[in-house]
């Protein structure tokens, strides 16, 4: 699985998204394996399991800041990648910053043990300098998402887990990224931040049906002419699509707004 060194990771990507049932992704894979490789941090296939914990103010600011199209919005999650080693407090996941930008996306995170993320995110805990080297830009990533919690009152939100197939590009397509996500579930019960114990909770309920998922491409700059082409082929059409706002709008109630997609 990935190596999580204490480093903080810096992306600016553009993301596109789709909803597809699986037959169709299947059909896709098939096509872009002429010039896409498995993601080596997952197995053969480039899979692996994901869990991601969101965070949120008591008035959903940051959902309601994607549902309204705020040209800048950030969110804050945990995310663990799935290993054969159960979860402990030192097992080592990322604290993440996920900020959006007109139509860039950015991403600021370090990599923490488990329970030094949740003493950071639930219980606004900077980690002394004992318990990690912390360079100067970790140590500011840190303060950002102290500043974060302090600042809207976050809470844990949400609780996202699923399948994630990944296909990176080879020498000529350096930094092309195409994920296939599946399996994905949501956990609706009250998530208590000061007894949170993510190995404890069991699979939650579908965020969509069985058979379909989510795919999405991401690049640094532009997407290759061949993969444009193979999207037109297959007749993909772009939604407006996120798993967090989807969990969020199942296990309140509220009206589907996060995506522009009717599912048959």
């Amino acid at each position: 699985m990935q190596n999580l060194s204490h480093l903080v990771r810096k992306f600016n990507r553009f993301e596109l998204k789709y909803l597809l049932p699986l037959k169709a992704a299947e059909a896709l894979k098939h096509d872009l394996r002429a010039n896409l490789v498995p993601d080596d941090h997952g197995d053969e296939a480039g899979a692996y399991g994901l869990t991601s914990l969101y965070y949120d103010s008591p008035d959903f600011r940051f959902y309601w800041e994607k549902v309204d199209g705020i040209k800048f919005r950030r969110k804050l999650r945990i995310r663990c990648y799935a290993a054969a080693e159960p979860l402990t407090p030192q097992t080592p996941v990322f604290v993440e910053i996920k900020q959006r930008h007109n139509r860039v996306t950015q991403k600021r995170r370090v990599a923490l043990s488990y329970q030094h993320a949740l003493a950071l995110c639930s219980q606004r805990q900077i980690p002394e300098p004992g318990s990690g080297d912390f360079t100067a830009l970790e140590l500011n990533v840190l303060d950002e998402i102290a500043s974060l919690t302090w600042q809207y009152n976050l809470r844990p939100a949400s609780l996202v887990r699923y399948t994630r197939q990944a296909l990176i590009g080879a020498a000529y397509d350096t930094g092309l990224r195409v994920t296939f996500d599946t399996n994905l579930t949501y956990h609706s019960q009250p998530l208590d931040p000061f007894n949170l114990q993510l190995e404890h909770i069991p699979d939650g309920l579908p965020l969509f049906p069985p058979d379909w998922c989510v795919l999405e491409i991401k690049v640094n700059e532009r997407i290759p002419y061949w993969l444009t082409e193979l999207v037109a082929a297959h007749n993909l059409n772009m939604v407006r699509v996120s798993k967090y706002c989807r969990s969020i709008e199942l296990a309140q109630n509220m009206p589907v707004s996060s995506g522009q997609f009717v599912l048959a």
